[in-house]
């Protein structure tokens, strides 16, 4: 079985955690896309962990864990990650941890070339994470990249250095007058952070498609959600790589094969960390407390989350184009302290009122229409079957669920690993 699990909205929906809940059904776990902009939230018997490369599956003993060729990794980043997992007690080999060949390396000059570009686009900027994600993802279409395979063969990798890291300076130094870069400290570097990874490094594709015909369980985990897919989300302001379930195979080294179903991940709120359009977001007193209702600041970067209510527009959205065959609903307990619930229901652009979700200057120019549901005003932390619901909080669920047009089958209500309930129908 193939399984994506997947964000509907803008990211953040809780998608490691579900995972990190569902993947103890699964032999195989693999991250797809991305890089250490993902900040995925796993509490669990051992405490709380904040994942950026590492897909959530690394946190059980009997998963198997790929970083797929979809993927762009720091491994400077992914180095220390891997010791901070290490020193906590987890278990990190080449038998539970596989890393493409093909996956894009991050170096020190994309994250550089990310931090110059949004100083120089000042109050334009796009709300990068300064990692290098967007740079390192220009040079892997413009075939400049370097690849995880490329650090087993050791002179080429000095002779395309030399290509590679002129040709950046034209950039850096030339064009942006910042300082240069030099191929011999990029090759330092290669060597310092690869040491302890190379034994992680194969062909992945032939791993899984092994794995497949001996009938093992694999789940593909996303990074974001559909609305920060770089063909399908709200461009400019995107990730620069594909979130969507459909690419799951491809990035994650199988693109022969198809996915069996796809779950998708949402909030029982909306939130979203960077800039660009957000028609759900509130403002002032309103959004202060359910950001602190929900601890809304960014896992990879610590920002402040922008908040506001459920989305039905963007949500039924990023279900079509997720293809998400169920849902998980995720934070309902935060809710708990509202006695009248907001839903973003429909958007006004230009005096009309519409259900679809818009793009480019219709997007810019959205107003939220919004309804008010009445709340529960309870905790619900300690619900763990349907029935344990408050009869308002329930109708919350029922009413998303019809909205968006898919089954909401798990519902969670707190952040620990068991805090959550699976809806009866």
């Amino acid at each position: 079985m193939l399984t994506a699990i997947v964000g509907i909205n803008w990211g953040d929906e809780g998608k490691g955690r579900m995972v990190d809940l569902l993947s103890a059904d699964y032999d195989i776990v693999c991250r797809y896309q991305g890089g250490n902009n993902a900040g995925h939230t796993v509490v669990n018997e051992s405490g709380k962990y904040i994942l950026n490369l590492l897909p959530s599956g690394i946190l059980r003993p009997n998963v198997v864990n790929i970083m797929g060729n979809g993927m762009v990794i720091d491994i400077e980043h992914l180095h220390k990650e891997i010791n901070s997992l290490r020193e906590s007690g987890i278990k990190i080999t080449s038998d539970n941890l596989k890393i493409s060949d093909r996956a894009i390396i991050c170096l020190p000059y994309h994250v550089k070339q990310d931090v110059l570009e949004e100083e120089r686009l000042k109050d334009l900027k796009f709300g990068s994470t300064k990692r290098g994600i967007a740079p390192v993802y220009g040079d892997k279409y413009l075939k400049k990249g370097i690849r995880m395979g490329d650090l087993f063969n050791e002179e080429a990798l000095k002779e395309h250095l030399n290509q590679v890291v002129e040709w950046k300076n034209l950039m850096i130094a030339g064009g942006y007058k910042s300082i240069e870069f030099y191929p011999e400290d990029m090759y330092d570097w290669l060597m310092n952070y690869s040491k302890e990874l190379k034994e992680y490094i194969c062909d992945v594709g032939l791993y899984l498609n092994d794995a497949i015909s001996k009938g093992k369980k694999i789940m593909f985990e996303a990074q974001l959600g559909a609305l920060r897919d770089i063909d399908f989300g709200i461009y400019p302001y995107t990730s620069s790589s594909s979130t969507i379930a459909a690419y799951a195979p491809i990035g994650s080294g199988i693109p022969g094969q198809k996915l069996d179903n796809t779950i998708g991940i949402m909030k029982a709120y909306s939130s979203c960390v960077g800039e660009g359009p957000f028609t759900a977001e509130m403002f002032g007193e309103e959004a202060k407390a359910l950001r602190e209702a929900g601890g809304e600041y960014g896992a990879a970067t610590g920002r402040p989350r922008r908040v506001g209510p459920f989305d039905v527009v963007a949500s039924r959205y990023g279900v079509q184009v997720q293809g998400a065959d169920i849902l998980a609903l995720t934070k309902l307990d935060i809710l708990s302290y509202l006695d009248k619930i907001p839903v973003v229901t429909g958007y006004e652009i230009n005096g009309k009122i519409t259900d679809a979700f818009p793009m480019g200057m219709d997007l810019n120019a959205a107003k939220p229409v919004i309804e008010y549901l009445k709340g529960w005003n309870c905790d619900i932390g300690s619900c763990r079957k349907e029935s344990d619901l408050p009869n308002e909080c329930y109708e919350y669920i029922k009413y998303i669920e019809k909205k968006v047009g898919s089954k909401i089958k798990y519902v969670s209500v707190g952040a620990e690993r068991e805090s959550y309930l699976t809806m009866d129908n």
